[in-house]
C-alpha cells in the first residue's frame, strides 16, 4: 500500500481531514510532525491547510523553515509528488517549490463557500484522474488566497500550461487570471487554495470531486 505523509505544524487545522482523504483513496496516511528530520519512507506528501504558526509575519513564512520542510524540498526536487492545500500552497510558495505568492483577499474578507473550478491540466501527479476542462466543486476557505506574481511569471505559467485549476463564476479572492492552483514544471508538485480533502464523500461535502486528487497521486506512485 502506498504511503502518503501528511504534515502537522502548530496551527494546522486540516491534517486529520487530509489523512482521512488518503485513507478513502486507498492509501496509508503517515503523520509527519513539523520537527521531523525525515519523511519516514513515504511515497508522497500533503502539506495541509490551516494557520501554521498563527500565520505570523505572513501566511506560510515561518513553516517554510520547519525541519520537515527541508526534507520535503529535497524529496520534491528528486521527483516526489507533493500537494499543498491552502496554507500548504502558501508554504510551498514560501519554500520556493512553486512561484508566486498568496496575498490578502482583494476585498479583505474571509471567504468560505463551495467553489466551482475548471481543471486546466489533467496530466499532473495530482490531477491524472480528471479530464481537461472538467468542472468540479471544491470547498474554499481562506483569508490570504489571492494568487499574485510578476507578469513574466504569470505569462510563463500560462504559456507552459502550469495553471492546474481556475476559478469559475466570480473570482472569490481576486487572483490573477482567476488562478486557483498551479504546478511545478514537472507536474509533480501542485498547490491550490480550495480544499479537496473536504470533498471526498457526498454525505459530508459537495460531492466527491476532491477524492480524485488523492487517487491520482496513488496512481502516480504505483505507476
Amino acid at each position: 500500500m502506498s504511503r502518503i505523509g501528511v504534515i502537522t505544524f502548530p496551527g494546522t487545522l486540516d491534517d486529520t481531514d487530509a489523512a482521512r482523504a488518503v485513507h478513502y483513496a486507498g492509501g496509508e496516511p503517515v503523520a509527519l510532525w513539523h520537527k521531523d528530520a525525515d519523511l519516514h519512507g513515504v511515497d508522497a506528501v500533503v502539506v495541509p491547510g490551516g494557520f501554521s504558526y498563527g500565520d505570523y509575519l505572513r501566511a506560510g513564512a515561518i513553516a517554510r523553515f520547519a525541519p520537515v520542510m527541508d526534507e520535503v524540498v529535497a524529496a520534491a526536487r528528486r521527483g516526489m509528488p507533493v500537494l499543498g492545500i491552502c496554507n500548504g500552497f502558501q508554504i510551498l510558495c514560501e519554500a520556493g517549490l512553486l512561484p508566486g505568492a498568496l496575498l490578502r483577499n482583494a476585498k479583505l474578507h474571509f471567504v468560505c463557500r463551495d467553489q466551482r473550478l475548471r481543471v486546466e491540466r489533467a496530466d499532473t501527479a495530482w490531477t491524472a484522474g480528471y479530464t481537461a476542462a472538467q468542472e468540479i466543486v471544491i470547498p474554499l476557505k481562506n483569508m490570504d488566497g489571492r494568487f499574485a506574481a510578476s507578469k513574466a511569471t504569470v505569462d510563463e505559467l500560462e504559456g507552459e500550461g502550469r495553471v492546474v485549476f481556475r476559478y469559475l463564476d466570480a473570482d472569490p479572492n481576486g487572483s490573477l487570471n482567476g488562478i486557483a492552483g498551479i504546478c511545478s514544471a514537472d507536474g509533480r508538485i501542485v498547490g491550490l487554495m480550495p480544499h479537496p480533502e473536504h470533498a471526498i464523500d457526498p454525505l459530508t461535502g459537495p460531492g466527491a470531486d476532491g477524492l480524485v486528487m488523492f487517487r491520482s497521486a496513488l496512481g502516480t506512485v504505483l505507476a
